[in-house]
């Protein structure tokens, strides 16, 4: 026999309805509970699995005689456990990815009836920065006979890309589709266009659009591909464009996620969000933009999407004024957290429960702050855009942080850049957005106040370790304005949204 047979009372624990693993280093009992079918489980290198009971037919006679009860039988064997759990796993897995294929097609069945790339013959881009060019040139791969202009203000750049297909000022090594093409006529450009890139900086956004506004049709959808907040009005793209083109309807759609321009040149893989209020809108940039490297999500947040493209910018700064001073890891990681926590602050929607309030009121009191909703802000154009912005080195923003910890002054370090760092002209647009709803943002606070020279890194970080120290949990204390009066209350960042 290879197996000596044993015979053991049940264990204290067992029941006819359950099983247990127990574990040995050299030898693997199996249990043999009364008509137990035999569990699939993933088992260890050595355990112990019950199987149906051993019948009095299926033992041979010698050995016969030393059962005493047909209620159980125990098996003590040295032979090595078999393979079956290890390919019971890789089946299960085998399963799921099958699931998620068959899905994939049923979907793309149900949902691609209509291919919107294919019915497009022109794209313009307003503004050649990197990230400009690089969607572009995105575009441009999609479709071959795709007629795709970039419209500039630089003569010698728009020479540049026409006769040598690069944009030598951003990527003098990277060779732009040939239906690529600039100009510096902006009548030519919009005139027929299907959809319009905005990659003008946030700042000189509003002027350059009321220069050209006479040549924008009203049904042509804007696609913003820039990133803050107006410093003197805190308005946002989704604002500025239909005001400065003097259309309230002008179709809108806010592009964002983890994407450097470089990496997008280099036909990296990566995901971004389009988030527009029009449903349609949204899935038909979709299908203009997504393609076998760049996955594209659809939103209607469009508020959170901007305000957590925004505000990362910021945060960036801060990120890269720890990496400056060299203050470690654990310090980078929890001002980023917190930052992160700020931002959710001021975007999304808070339910505020009043003490005073609870006994004489059968719902919550529900104060909007900017109206994001909380996945946005945990998603791709809200963590996912903080995460590449705040760690990576080619963030201008990050950049900018890093070279004022390391103690370089602000004025010399932007002359000294070729592109625009958003975060320097945000933070002081994001503070009075923060006042504006009562919203304390410390870490970010302090960039603003570095920013503007009343603050050294050094003393920063003094200051905000010496913050009183607070509760963490589900709820979080706040001051909210209620009427003419202030009420403590219970400020819940749970599920309601």
């Amino acid at each position: 026999m290879a197996a000596l047979l044993l015979e053991l009372p049940p264990p204290p624990f067992f029941n006819c309805n359950h099983h247990r693993f127990l574990s040995s280093s050299k030898t693997t009992l199996h249990y043999f509970p009364s008509k137990i079918p035999p569990p699939l489980t993933f088992t260890p290198t050595t355990t112990y699995c019950f199987l149906p009971t051993v019948t009095s037919s299926s033992i041979p006679e010698d050995e016969e005689e030393d059962k005493e009860e047909p209620h159980s039988i125990a098996v003590a064997s040295t032979i090595a456990p078999d393979e079956r759990p290890q390919q019971d796993r890789r089946k299960v897995v085998q399963i799921a990815w099958e699931k998620l294929v068959r899905w994939s097609r049923s979907w793309r069945s149900k949902n691609n009836k209509t291919d919107h790339l294919e019915r497009t013959n022109k794209v313009v881009v307003l503004g050649g920065g990197s990230f400009g060019t690089a969607m572009a040139a995105h575009v441009a791969y999609r479709k071959s006979n795709l007629e795709v202009q970039i419209l500039l203000r630089d003569p010698l750049l728009c020479q540049s890309i026409n006769e040598n297909h690069c944009n030598c000022k951003y990527f003098p090594e990277h060779k732009l589709p040939d239906n690529v093409i600039a100009t510096t006529n902006a009548k030519a450009a919009l005139l027929g266009a299907d959809y319009c890139f905005h990659a003008v900086p946030v700042q000189f956004s509003s002027s350059f659009l009321e220069g050209i506004a006479e040549y924008v049709d009203p049904g042509l959808p804007f696609i913003s591909l820039s990133k803050g907040l107006e410093l003197n009005t805190l308005r946002m793209m989704s604002q500025i464009i239909p005001q400065a083109l003097g259309n309230p309807y002008q179709p809108f759609v806010s592009l964002s996620g983890p994407s450097f321009a470089l990496e997008l040149m280099n036909k990296l893989p990566t995901a971004m969000v389009v988030a527009s209020k029009d449903k349609k809108l949204a899935h038909a940039t979709q299908q203009l933009l997504a393609s076998s490297l760049l996955r594209i999500s659809t939103s209607r947040d469009v508020t959170g999407v901007e305000i957590a493209g925004a505000l990362k910018n910021v945060l960036a700064i801060a990120a890269g004024i720890v990496e400056g001073m060299n203050l470690g890891n654990n310090s980078m990681a929890a001002l980023v957290a917190q930052g992160c926590t700020e931002i959710r602050w001021l975007a999304t929607k808070i339910w505020v429960v009043s003490p005073v309030l609870y006994l004489t009121i059968s719902s919550p009191l529900l104060i909007l702050k900017m109206g994001a909703k909380p996945a946005t802000i945990t998603g791709l154009s809200g963590t996912g855009d903080i995460m590449l912005t705040c760690f990576v080195n080619l963030s201008r923003n990050r950049t900018v942080g890093v070279r004022l910890g390391s103690g370089e002054k602000l004025d010399d370090i932007l002359s000294s850049m070729n592109q625009v760092a958003e975060g320097v002209s945000t933070a002081g647009a994001v503070i009075a957005l923060a006042q504006k709803y009562n919203v304390k943002m410390p870490v970010l606070t302090a960039v603003a106040r570095i920013i503007d020279n009343e603050l050294t890194p050094k003393k920063a970080v003094l200051e905000l370790m010496s913050l009183p120290q607070v509760i963490q949990n589900l709820y979080s204390v706040n001051e909210v304005s209620y009427g003419s009066s202030k009420l403590l209350s219970l400020v819940y960042f749970g599920s309601k949204f």
